[in-house]
């Protein structure tokens, strides 16, 4: 199968998928071999695909040189999230299909990042789309291309992505995600993170709503005082620190 990216660019469906877990930092989904800045740095330098630069974040696709296979991908979370009317219409089918990508050419490129998020019940998936005129029409093809992570295709084009179980792969942007199932507190918080970064309790906000705040202080003092899945919890409170800062303080 031939996948059609940003600006034309093209690539095929070939090879295994990357083995590294997905590490869910809250805003961000990495698929990456590095663990530092340093590290990044040396990977997008012996790289090629497409990358984010000082004022543009475009989703990142990364291929080796020698054999243009995809060694690693970062997505970023869209601020506007759908209805619940539209994320119940994210189509199940088809199914997940794992496979690597192999560029058709070395050239740089340019993949726009998606605009909208859509939640499953108890957020078991996060699914990312261009916009939701995606909804409109079936989907060709779901290409896992890591661990609960997978490409949404429509009409040959990459429209989206999505993660299953999120709150199994959060943690600090350079860390691995831990090896030990999230808490139900985790959990929970993570649902209560997104309610409160999404609309509409983020115009409440923003309006400084008191009931609206109360459940942003609740949540800052949940996850700063958790007792155990610390990464995991830090990784949460990264998600709603700056809301912290502006309004609840």
């Amino acid at each position: 199968m031939k996948l059609i990216f940003g600006n034309g660019w093209r690539a095929t469906v070939a090879g295994d998928p990357i083995l590294l877990l997905p590490r869910f930092a809250g805003t961000s989904v990495r698929v990456v071999p590095y663990t530092d800045v340093r590290e990044r740095e040396t990977f997008l330098v012996d790289t090629f695909g497409s990358q984010g630069v000082l004022w543009d974040a475009p989703d990142v696709f990364r291929f080796a040189p020698d054999g243009r296979q995809l060694v690693g991908a970062e997505f970023r979370l869209p601020e506007d999230s759908a209805s619940a009317e539209d994320s119940a219409r994210v189509p199940s089918a088809p199914a997940v299909s794992p496979g690597g990508l192999r560029a058709d050419e070395v050239r740089d490129f340019r993949h726009e990042m998606c605009t909208v998020l859509c939640r499953s019940p108890e957020d078991a998936v996060l699914t990312c789309l261009r916009d939701l005129d995606v909804l409109d029409e079936p989907l060709d093809a779901r290409i896992g291309i890591a661990p609960d992570v997978a490409l949404l295709v429509q009409h040959g084009a990459v429209v989206g992505w999505s993660l299953t179980a999120p709150a199994r792969y959060l943690t600090t942007p350079f860390a691995v995600p831990g090896s030990a199932p999230p808490s139900s507190a985790t959990r929970r918080l993570l649902t209560e993170c997104l309610d409160l970064i999404t609309q509409p309790v983020i115009y409440d906000v923003e309006d400084s709503d008191p009931v609206a705040l109360a459940r942003l202080r609740a949540a800052d003092d949940a996850l700063r005082n958790q007792p155990d899945d610390r990464r995991r919890a830090d990784a949460l409170h990264r998600l709603i620190a700056q809301l912290v800062e502006d309004y609840a303080t």
